[in-house]
């Protein structure tokens, strides 16, 4: 039993980019790749162990094509890709700034999209990993930019996928639903809206970013060869209300 679970689910000799992984739900998916056996290459900062780290804003597109190159040049063979880096910024719609808008659009959708086609370009990932959200497939309320990337990167998830799963690499993306992060903390402060939250969530609780260990070590094993263009929902059973 433990060989076939290693062999389903290991990651031994397997190397990660991952982008946005040093806190939060990232920090939580590097930790889970690495216990399941991958090398971990961060592109935003370290959280200790079996790590290396490379620093790039992913607001610059200049920086963002730095990237697949870097690995190259320091010989990482990458064999996974997971987008993880994103940002939220909070405001109504008619008050919403330009620059908030560019700079979500370029960290949560447009970052992933073009590291993920200079992968493939270059022969790099043969799986590739986005972080979706409940919000790809809800409007939100006062996070015009959020929602926008989160949809588009579900859609970016399929047609990726369409394209490139017949040539070997295989793309996917989880959709958390409310999990405990920076980027909730404004909805876990104001108290009514945590109400609502929490009161259409069967489980009752707040996600914590180490519920999605088991989906992201899953849509980068072996034991999801066969899974394509899926949107994983991780979300306590929000949506199912």
């Amino acid at each position: 039993m433990e060989q076939y679970l290693s062999n389903m689910f290991g990651l031994k000799g397997k190397t990660v980019l991952i982008t946005g992984g040093y806190r939060g739900i990232g920090r939580a998916l590097s930790v889970a790749l690495a216990a399941a056996g991958a090398h971990i290459i961060l592109t935003i900062d370290s959280v200790g162990g079996e790590y290396r780290f490379y620093a790039y804003d992913l607001s610059s597109r200049e920086q963002i094509l730095r990237i697949v190159p870097d690995m190259i040049a320091y010989k990482h063979d990458v064999d996974i890709f997971v987008h993880c880096a994103g940002l939220q910024h909070r405001s109504p719609a008619e008050g919403f700034t330009d620059e908030a808008w560019d700079t979500l659009m370029n960290v949560n959708l447009t970052a992933g999209f073009q590291i993920s086609r200079d992968m493939e370009n270059t022969g790099l990932a043969q799986k590739i990993v986005f972080i979706a959200s409940i919000l790809s497939f809800m409007g939100g309320f006062e996070t015009p930019a959020y929602t926008a990337t989160k949809g588009a990167v579900g859609q970016l998830t399929k047609a990726l996928n369409n394209e490139w799963m017949a040539k070997g690499v295989i793309v996917n993306a989880i959709a958390p639903g409310y999990i405990e992060t920076d980027l909730t903390k404004a909805l876990r402060d104001h108290g009514e809206k945590e109400k609502v939250i929490l009161q259409r969530t069967p489980i009752s609780r707040w996600g914590e970013p180490k519920d999605l260990a088991g989906s992201i070590v899953h849509l980068c094993s072996k034991a999801s060869d066969y899974v394509g263009g899926e949107i994983h929902v991780v979300d306590g059973g929000y949506l199912g209300r």
